[in-house]
């Protein structure tokens, strides 16, 4: 049975990050896109990563275009953007894939551990409700990644104790971060 240090995430410049280096810290993983709604969500992360970074927090940012292909630049222009636009000083992964054959192993992982449950409500969570019954009439039943901005917590014992849809208010991912560390 693999644990969450068993996995690295390619960096742009081909090196691995390991996520073994992260033992006793508490890890967020997103998958994130450029052109998405939800894209202004980096901000929200920048200020839990300044908040919180001292304190034990590791972000781990894996942009993706498996969703409408909403991040199409390179790695280089994906990192410039957003540094440029939202001051992002977490560590920014290659783009990779989170769902499907070409999937991330960290990602098969952290679905096996963390199926999708509920986009929550307001008209966000309805939206996408609506989009994703066209694109898979059975998304409610399969753990995979759904959009852009999906995020894993991993607590400091590197268990996987949440995953927040995109819609979810950012508050609660907060909430959850401040509590672990």
């Amino acid at each position: 049975m693999s644990e969450i240090y068993d996995y690295s995430v390619p960096r742009p410049d081909g090196s691995e990050l390991s996520l073994n280096d992260m033992k006793g810290k508490v890890i967020l993983v997103v998958n994130t896109a450029t052109g998405c709604g939800f894209t202004p969500q980096y901000s929200a992360l920048q200020k839990l990563y300044e908040e919180c970074h001292d304190q034990g927090l590791e972000i781990i940012d894996v942009p993706c275009n498996q969703f409408a292909g909403q991040a199409p630049e390179s790695d280089e222009e994906i990192h410039e953007f957003c540094t440029l636009k939202y001051n992002t000083t977490f560590p920014q992964m290659k783009k990779s894939d989170v769902n499907g054959a070409d999937e991330l192993p960290l990602f098969t992982f952290l679905k096996q551990k963390k199926g999708f449950e509920s986009f929550g409500k307001g008209p966000k969570a309805m939206a996408m409700n609506v989009m994703l019954k066209k694109i898979d009439k059975d998304y409610k039943n399969n753990p995979d990644i759904k959009w852009n901005f999906t995020k894993f917590v991993v607590n400091r014992e590197g268990d996987v104790v949440a995953r927040f849809e995109p819609t979810i208010d950012m508050k609660e991912l907060e909430r959850c971060v401040k509590e672990l560390l």
